[in-house]
């Protein structure tokens, strides 16, 4: 009998071992590399399961890609910046018969039709009508859409703010950028994929605070990043000093494995899978965010363009370019808020408009012609949109004994530019006065579908099951306005 046998298959040298496993380091290597450049089929790390914010095919080919939505806390006046009303001159100082003096916010302070202190003349090949409180912004009328009919479902600010960030005027609805993230994913894995900055100059967050950009019912690591005004712009943005970069991979890796280990037994907890990859993105930013912000990086040149070194809109043009930055790097969607928490301090101009309108412009006409104007130049505003608008609009009649306006839920202007948005057109018309849209009128849930639809996201099918219920953006309404896209 032969007691000599062959070698059991399950033995190998060493060097078999390797030549087997993955096809041997080289394709291990290959795969990395191929997997960085996104050339791999879409794998483990495309699970939403495992990372929420990794990137989704949209629903339909789209030119958008990221969003910089330009919001002018406060409400700002339609009738004294894009929307041009000659027969308010015409009225000034007559009553305006039955109105409803429920429509503002001071119903006891209702006074006559009142004209606007802004000079008009028309820019562009489109002729566009524009105040004089935009110089600048004048100058890149022909980039631009405008919508004057919107309306909104209240006059007050905390839930006109909730209506047109998160399509309900009650607070913990998702925000529109969380919406996006959710549907889209984010080009980044080392940034924030919703970037959101506010008022830097003491005045306050707006009304109604986080919940501006919060993610709701969705998961957590949906909710928006806020970049602080001053100081460290990310809390815990740098890692102890007495901890190195080994230590800190090490308990990452430790924390990653006890929470898939937890996950694996309760597949159904989704703020767990959101967690594991909120502490990932955290140590990826504490190498990639301060590069990202860091404009001493930028020319000359591009500083004088957004007017870093005016005092008046120094803050305002800080932010602009840092968005203009990160929509380079990926970052999915920002949003800028120009104005604060009180009536003086945002785009609220109850008691003199002229003034009030005057300080905000001022600050922000010479940083937005800017980043419309780099992004055109860096081939970056096609895939960009670009998104300027408040929350509601104002009266036509002035606030009694003041050269103010209320609050105007009826009517307000927003503009998009770049992003699949068609060049130089506008839609919609409020009545002669811009007391009411009048023609083709455009509600929040309607622009909501429009800026989906222009991402690639059909509202319809962007849906979240909570509490049993199917929930969306545009909840149970929305049009797409396809008179803007190009």
């Amino acid at each position: 009998m032969n007691l000599q046998s062959e070698p059991h298959v399950s033995m190998m040298t060493r060097r078999e071992a390797l030549r087997r496993a993955g096809c041997g380091f080289g394709m291990l290597g290959l795969a990395g590399l191929l997997g960085d450049e996104g050339l791999l089929a879409a794998g483990a790390s495309s699970d939403p399961s495992i990372n929420p914010l990794a990137p989704r095919v949209a629903h339909f080919p789209t030119k958008a890609k990221s969003v910089i939505w330009l919001f002018m806390n406060g409400g700002p006046s339609h009738v004294d910046t894009w929307d041009y009303k000659p027969e308010l001159e015409k009225r000034d100082g007559k009553e305006l018969a039955g109105f409803d003096k429920n429509t503002g916010f001071f119903p006891g302070q209702v006074g006559p039709v009142m004209k606007s202190p802004f000079k008009f003349a028309q820019y562009g090949q489109s002729g566009k009508w524009v105040s004089d409180l935009f110089p600048k912004m004048a100058q890149h009328v022909d980039k631009m859409a405008f919508i004057h009919s919107c309306h909104t479902d209240s006059n007050n600010h905390s839930p006109a703010l909730f209506m047109i960030n998160t399509g309900m005027t009650r607070m913990g609805f998702p925000c529109a950028g969380s919406w996006v993230t959710y549907g889209l994913g984010s080009e980044s894995q080392n940034l924030p994929a919703f970037v959101v900055m506010s008022d830097p100059l003491g005045r306050g967050l707006p009304k109604g605070y986080t919940q501006n950009w919060s993610a709701g019912f969705l998961p957590s690591v949906y909710q928006g990043t806020w970049l602080r005004p001053t100081g460290d712009p990310i809390d815990n943005l740098n890692r102890p000093a007495e901890m190195n970069d080994s230590q800190q991979r090490s308990q990452l890796d430790l924390l990653a494995k006890l929470n898939r280990h937890h996950l694996d037994r309760h597949p159904g907890e989704a703020e767990l899978a959101a967690r594991i990859e909120s502490f990932e993105l955290a140590y990826r930013m504490q190498i990639a965010s301060p590069e990202a912000i860091d404009i001493d990086r930028e020319t000359t040149e591009t500083h004088a363009l957004y007017g870093i070194d005016d005092k008046r809109c120094t803050h305002f043009a800080k932010q602009c370019l840092i968005a203009r930055r990160m929509v380079e790097r990926g970052v999915r969607f920002v949003q800028i808020y120009s104005g604060g928490m009180e009536n003086a301090l945002s785009w609220d101009g109850h008691s003199n408009i002229s003034k009030n309108h005057g300080g905000f412009a001022a600050e922000t006409d010479r940083p937005i012609a800017a980043l419309l104007e780099d992004l055109a130049q860096r081939g970056l505003l096609d895939s960009t949109l670009v998104i300027w608008g408040g929350e509601f609009g104002r009266l036509p009649i002035s606030q009694k004994g003041s050269t103010g306006r209320d609050h105007n839920p009826h009517a307000f202007t927003v503009w998009m530019a770049g992003g699949g948005v068609k060049a130089g057109v506008s839609y919609g018309e409020t009545d002669e006065i811009g007391h009411k849209a009048a023609v083709d009128k455009v509600s929040v849930n309607d622009l909501h579908a429009t800026i989906l639809h222009l991402l690639g996201l059909d509202h319809k099918r962007l849906t979240f099951r909570y509490n049993g219920r199917d929930f969306r953006l545009t909840d149970v309404a929305g049009s797409v306005v396809e008179k803007i896209i190009a």
